[in-house]
């Protein structure tokens, strides 16, 4: 096994010259020196340095004297700091030795490359994949379209990726960058007007790639504080023919070109940030729609409801003042019963108010968030609620899911408010490391869930997609007279504790 074992870390040494690769390199070669009774073993990697050369034996240290007796050994780099170096190979000892040697060394080089190349695919396959589940989960665009443009500079090794999306005048806004700090852009100023390199991007319509940005024609340059940048690598992003903007990366980290490769790459990404605009935009047409259903339906239910109500009030205040001086107690009862339609009507308000209110407690936590929205609850409706929760403490999500899951737990409360003429609710959450409930529970008048609804009741409908949004299912259990369990039930992403370091 000594021949597989140098395989092994020469093939480790090459993609990862790190203190332990070379400690487990030189301790095999010195094994394989011995074995096979050469004097000396030297790998030599260009441009030198201390951890791109590795010894054993008579060569456990670089050579002073020409290296005469030296066979240099062409090997394909397994990652991008060694693309265009080559490892040299001295051996003090038989000839016959040294060619066998070499074969050892072709083969851990090629098991270098695959592995290399197998890692690259994965890493870039996860990168897809993030950027898939951020669209497919309606995120905010600006969270997706940042998303694509980390991965692709990391990608394809960049110091600088922007996106720029063009509005209705074709100017750019927003304007999305990675590897710039805050305070960078914020000294760089206004995003750029799309003109120069960037416009003929978007007027040509096909992908750019420039050596030296300085020395093209349409290049106009940069503006103060902006970080120097050479190469330039540019794809528009469109959708049906029409561009939205242009995925873009500057400088390569090893200073070479970018490659064919690499506008693969990010001709890819520029393919799902032009999904992303478009799945934005759908889901900005859905939500104007459904606000818009949602202000007739509080229309309908105030006209139907609050405003009946009101209109009934007066006619009783009439009747009562004409009672008044020939049945004085008769006007009286009639004035108690309106003071009592009025203190209905201002329940049914307050229910209202509820309903429309935002999220509570944007930068809170879900469970002290869940607890704020209990106690809004309980003042807004007078009806009694109790918050239980199993599970840590410390239990965080992540920032999309928790406003979700709030939202969800807000429309389940406000259907209690409006339609369950309960006397006391509850909310339970139950999580783990891998998996979350949230239920809201009441003991009201209850419904049959078979039943059909109207145009006008989209509670369930909203909290059900929300539950898909989250990976999750929605699940009711109600019956008339026997009050109505709502709960959700979803898998735990991406879930910290917020006694570890860093955000959730």
């Amino acid at each position: 096994m000594a021949v597989v074992d140098l395989i092994e870390a020469t093939s480790g040494w090459l993609r990862s010259r790190g203190p332990a690769e070379r400690r487990r390199l030189a301790t095999e070669l010195a094994g394989y020196a011995e074995a096979h009774g050469i004097a000396g073993i030297r790998l030599s990697r260009r441009p030198e340095s201390a951890e791109g050369e590795v010894g054993a034996g008579t060569l456990r240290r670089a050579p002073s004297a020409p290296r005469r007796a030296g066979l240099h050994v062409a090997l394909v780099a397994a990652n991008g700091d060694h693309r265009d170096g080559g490892v040299e190979l001295l051996v003090d000892g038989a000839p016959e030795s040294a060619a066998a040697l070499v074969r050892i060394l072709d083969v851990a080089s090629a098991s270098a490359t695959a592995r290399t190349e197998a890692d690259e695919v994965g890493e870039q396959l996860a990168a897809l994949d993030e950027a898939t589940r951020g669209i497919s989960g309606v995120l905010s665009v600006d969270r997706v379209l940042q998303v694509i443009v980390d991965n692709v500079r990391r990608l394809v090794h960049a110091r600088y990726a922007a996106l720029g999306v063009l509005d209705e005048q074709r100017q750019i806004d927003p304007f999305i960058t990675s590897g710039i700090s805050r305070i960078q852009r914020e000294r760089i100023g206004p995003a750029p007007h799309g003109r120069g390199l960037l416009g003929l991007i978007i007027e040509q319509g096909r992908p750019l790639r420039v050596p030296d940005i300085a020395a093209h024609p349409r290049s106009i340059g940069f503006p103060p504080n902006h970080p120097e940048m050479r190469s330039l690598l540019g794809v528009p992003v469109s959708v049906r023919g029409r561009i939205l903007g242009n995925l873009y990366v500057t400088d390569r980290e090893d200073g070479a070109a970018f490659t064919d490769a690499d506008q693969r790459l990010v001709e890819l990404f520029a393919a799902h940030a032009g999904i992303a605009m478009e799945n934005a935009k759908l889901h900005e047409q859905e939500q104007r729609l459904a606000i818009l259903e949602e202000r007739q339906r509080i229309g309908r239910d105030l006209h139907d409801g609050v405003i009946q109500s009101i209109y009934a009030v007066g006619l009783m205040l009439d009747d009562a003042l004409e009672l008044a001086p020939d049945d004085p107690a008769e006007a009286s009862a009639r004035i108690e019963r309106a003071i009592e339609s009025i203190n209905l009507t201002i329940r049914d308000i307050r229910n209202f108010i509820f309903g429309l209110r935002p999220e509570p407690l944007d930068q809170a936590g879900l469970v002290e968030a869940l607890a704020a929205m209990a106690e809004e609850f309980r003042v807004n409706t007078m009806i009694d609620i109790t918050l239980e929760v199993n599970g840590p403490a410390d239990f965080e999500l992540p920032a999309d899911d928790t406003a979700q899951l709030l939202q969800l737990a807000r429309e389940a409360l406000s259907n209690v408010a409006r339609h369950a003429h309960a006397g006391h609710a509850e909310i339970h959450l139950v999580a783990d490391e891998r998996a979350l409930e949230l239920a809201i529970v009441d003991d009201g008048v209850g419904f049959d869930p078979a039943a059909r609804r109207g145009p006008g009741h989209m509670g369930l409908g909203n909290m059900r997609t929300r539950a898909a949004e989250l990976g999750g299912e929605l699940l009711v259990e109600s019956a008339v007279g026997r009050g109505t369990r709502v709960a959700v039930r979803v898998p735990v992403r991406g879930a910290t504790s917020s006694s570890q370091d860093g955000s959730a």
